[in-house]
């Protein structure tokens, strides 16, 4: 599998061996969601084969698999035919995804006003253990393709809005994130050591966001603040995102921490 900055692994489960014991748990719809899964880390049509290696299934159950889901419309040739690619009705699910939870529905609005202010990278994200997942984002004037797209991620534990988070679970939540992140470093700036990573969150426990420094791309610094749900657990983050060829880190903080704080503060309300 390989690593990608864009979609760290989440720590779920990748079999079903965990739920032999459930009787209403259905392998068939867990294996055809393993299927779908594939393309998650990759960036070309995938054959048949390599479907079936990645979903841990026979060549014979993947074809059965995969014809349904082309039927359906989940699944569909690439253009050349060289293989398969997701199909057109997965967004259908995204968009229900995101009409229909809460807190993107409440911080929409409040984000376009903060983007129109600040015109820097805003991002909301959901929590999702140990990672982060892109629910927004609303571009600056350098992003790439791949900043736009909702459903990316970053790790819970180097990112600001990841830190931000942790500032407000029990330490002992704290430690066993951590304890069960990858943490391969992304770039040389990123904090790997525990003891380092729990002085960071204990920071931003502090001041109430957290701040980043390359940490997962460099030339970045990144403010990131918690949104906690109606239990008052945090559920996601917003992060601010601008470049260090234009900000030193103080001068930063001083501009966005009070108004990446009134727009959570708005959002909470």
């Amino acid at each position: 599998m390989v690593r990608s900055v864009l979609r760290p692994n989440s720590g779920a489960a990748g079999s079903d061996n965990e739920y032999q014991e459930d009787p209403l748990f259905t392998r068939s719809i867990a294996r055809a969601l393993d299927v779908l899964s594939a393309f998650h880390y990759s960036d070309r049509p995938l054959s048949l084969s390599e479907l079936a290696h990645s979903a841990q299934i026979d060549r014979s159950a993947a074809q059965r698999i995969v014809h349904t889901l082309r039927k359906l419309g989940y699944i569909r040739r690439d253009e050349q035919g060289r293989g398969f690619l997701p199909g057109i009705r997965t967004l259908d699910h995204t968009l229900d995804y995101l009409r229909l939870h809460p807190l993107v529905r409440r911080a929409t609005p409040v984000l376009l006003e903060l983007r129109r202010n600040v015109r820097e990278r805003v991002d909301l994200s959901l929590f999702d253990d140990l990672r982060v997942v892109y629910a927004a984002r609303m571009q600056s004037k350098r992003e790439t393709f791949h900043a736009t797209l909702v459903g990316h991620s970053v790790p819970t534990f180097c990112s600001s809005g990841g830190r931000a988070i942790l500032s407000c679970l029990e330490d002992a939540e704290v430690a066993d994130i951590i304890a069960r992140s990858d943490r391969t470093p992304f770039t040389p700036k990123t904090l790997t050591d525990p003891g380092a990573i729990r002085d960071k969150v204990a920071e931003a426990r502090e001041k109430g966001y957290a701040l980043t420094l390359e940490e997962i791309l460099i030339g970045e610094i990144a403010i990131g603040i918690a949104l906690p749900d109606s239990s008052g657990r945090p559920c996601g983050a917003i992060h601010l995102a601008g470049s260090l060829s234009e900000w030193e880190p103080e001068e930063f903080m001083a501009r966005f921490a009070p108004l990446i704080s009134e727009a959570a503060a708005d959002i909470c309300r």
